[in-house]
């Protein structure tokens, strides 16, 4: 049976380009940073991250721009799943060509990091 064993926010955001799948990276990578999993080892006594599941719930301003596999990539362990939703922020920013021609707009996304655990 899958538990839950943790769950983590966190945000990213790309400044110069509206790049969907940058900010949502960066969202999931912010979640990352802020967990240890230690406990996987140290009360369940796995000495893998097999059974081990990562479900990352990704709110973007336009979710059919973000490359779901690229968001997975960015996922260190575990059997990965990735749900985009709308949601995030829009706002107006300041083009700077060579960091991201084309667009000014700045965008920002949330996400949720759910791990879980295979149990007998």
């Amino acid at each position: 049976m899958l538990q839950r064993y943790i769950v983590e926010l966190g945000t990213g955001a790309d400044l110069h380009g509206a790049d969907m799948t940058k900010a949502a990276r960066r969202a999931v990578k912010d979640a990352i940073s802020r967990s240890c999993l230690c406990g996987l080892v140290e009360v369940l006594g796995r000495s893998s991250f097999q059974g081990v599941h990562v479900h990352a719930e990704i709110a973007v301003p336009d979710p059919a721009g973000v490359d779901v596999e690229a968001v997975k990539a960015a996922i260190p362990i575990g059997d990965k799943s990735v749900t985009i939703v709308s949601g995030g922020m829009r706002v107006p920013g300041l083009e700077v060509p060579i960091f991201g021609p084309g667009c000014s707009d700045i965008v920002m996304a949330c996400a949720a990091l759910t791990v879980s655990v295979y149990v007998d």
